[in-house]
């Protein structure tokens, strides 16, 4: 039966993937699209409307948690509490403070009260003493008798013309632990709105936040679902009430809901630095338009790619074969040849010296105490010395001879023309000038030295009785002390060189 060539096998490879690529691409052009909007869904919920919450949920920390984080250093900080503990004594003082963390902290307003003196400090100066009686203060003493650390409010401030300023208020103690006042942040209410739209515009979700009794507290500023506004319980809204239905309460996870018919996908993440839950919200018809675009690019990027792999595939089939000969004869550290290289260009070498007939020298040389240099400096070093000995030992041979690396730190060279003699003197000379030699790895001076085995090629010999006297030879050398030259011929044997 006659062998199929390798042209024949060739386009039959090519053939098969033809075949193969055009009906991948003809089940994904009218399955893909039914199977992913069967997937949609699951994305949507487990995997992209999360993904969504947890980037806003960075954003977050950045824009409206920083604010608690800067308010919490003022209430730690040490030259506010000795100020107050020391009587309050300059108030300019206080007012450079407060002046100087606004600035650097980039916050729209900075102050603090004294449970002590009542009085309210701010980073323009003293602004008045706060009251029990006064409506406007209320918040003060409902900050020094709770329990928590820290509250946000939405309050007008005083200082900036009664805008209404995202508050962070945060209790001060004493060294004692005792309260000895409230400091902290603002924000306005139309820079947190503005934070609000950023996120929207960014996701393309409704971004909205819910306190735990279902109130919204932060939209943005075409307001929340179905253009609820701030204060608006979301129980009271009619388009919500298949949600509220499921959902009384806030409540971290994904749900899903209609509007009007419209599908829409939710997610709730509770953040604890704002006691707050984050509502990202998505509607099912901008989620199945964003897939479907996105399904429609990936089957032409699909079509593309499979025409240009097509017309590559023969190219680099050819590429890999050569490659893979090339690989299948070369050792992949030093590039000379490996074992199987080696017997092929050895039994080229013998017919010749047989035919001629000339002499042939073998050489098998291994590097002495190769393996506590790897252990001590690792197999990097190991590669870099071997890497470097084979560099060194084409140098000192001529382009005729034949050197592989037999394996590990072993290495064989064939001297053609050459006679036991002559090989020894040249054995020698490699021997000597690996001696010399150093190399260099991290820093560190790396020497080797080589013990030798040397035989010659004799009449009866074949390529395993060849290498094997090599191999004694080398054997005695490593035990008469190693970085020395040992002679083994056929039925006789001479002393290290």
């Amino acid at each position: 039966m006659p062998l199929r060539s390798p042209l024949y096998s060739q386009r039959s490879l090519v053939l098969t993937l033809v075949a193969l690529l055009g009906a991948g691409f003809l089940a994904t052009s009218f399955l893909s699209y039914y199977a992913s909007r069967a997937s949609i869904r699951d994305n949507i919920v487990n995997t992209e409307l999360p993904l969504t919450s947890d980037t806003v949920y960075s954003e977050i920390q950045k824009d409206l948690v920083r604010p608690i984080l800067i308010s919490s250093m003022m209430a730690r900080d040490t030259f506010m509490r000795d100020w107050v503990v020391n009587g309050e004594k300059d108030s300019d003082q206080m007012t450079r403070y407060l002046n100087e963390v606004m600035t650097h902290y980039g916050a729209y307003t900075a102050f603090f009260v004294s449970n002590t003196s009542l009085t309210y400090y701010h980073a323009k100066g003293v602004l008045k003493q706060v009251k029990a009686t006064e409506p406007r203060d209320a918040w003060y003493f409902r900050v020094r008798d709770m329990k928590d650390p820290y509250e946000i409010n939405v309050d007008p401030d005083l200082a900036n013309k009664d805008n209404l300023t995202f508050f962070i208020n945060y209790k001060v103690y004493d060294y004692n632990d005792r309260f000895i006042g409230a400091a902290g942040v603002g924000l306005t209410v139309d820079a947190v709105i503005k934070l609000i739209d950023k996120y929207q515009q960014r996701y393309q979700r409704s971004v909205y936040f819910v306190d735990n009794f279902g109130r919204l507290v932060l939209t943005g500023a075409e307001g929340g679902p179905q253009g609820a506004r701030i204060g608006q319980k979301l129980g009271e809204l009619d388009s919500m009430k298949d949600l509220i239905s499921r959902l009384p309460k806030p409540h971290s996870g994904s749900y899903e809901y209609s509007v009007q018919g419209q599908g829409h996908f939710l997610n709730v993440r509770f953040i604890p630095e704002l006691n707050w839950y984050l509502f990202v919200d998505k509607r099912e018809d901008s989620a199945l338009g964003e897939i479907r675009q996105s399904l429609y690019l990936n089957l032409l990027i699909c079509l593309l790619v499979t025409l240009i792999v097509l017309a590559l595939l023969n190219q680099v089939i050819k590429r890999f074969q050569d490659k893979i000969q090339a690989q299948a004869t070369l050792d992949s550290l030093t590039e000379l040849p490996n074992r199987r290289g080696f017997d092929l260009l050895a039994v080229q070498a013998m017919q010749e010296a047989r035919r001629e007939p000339k002499p042939l020298t073998a050489l098998l040389l291994d590097l002495d105490r190769f393996k506590v240099l790897n252990d001590t400096y690792g197999h990097l070093a190991g590669d870099q010395v071997l890497n470097g000995f084979a560099q060194d030992l084409k140098s000192c041979l001529r382009h005729s001879d034949i050197v592989c690396r037999w394996g590990g730190e072993e290495f064989i060279v064939l001297l053609k023309d050459t006679d036991g003699e002559t090989g020894r003197i040249i054995a020698e000379k490699i021997r000597q000038y690996v001696e010399q030699q150093s190399y260099t790895y991290n820093g560190q001076i790396l020497r080797v030295t080589v013990s030798i085995g040397l035989t010659t090629l004799q009449p009866d010999d074949t390529l395993h009785s060849l290498l094997s006297r090599a191999d004694h030879a080398m054997y005695r050398a490593k035990q008469s002390g190693r970085n020395r030259t040992c002679v083994e011929m056929a039925h006789s044997i001479h002393e290290p060189a």
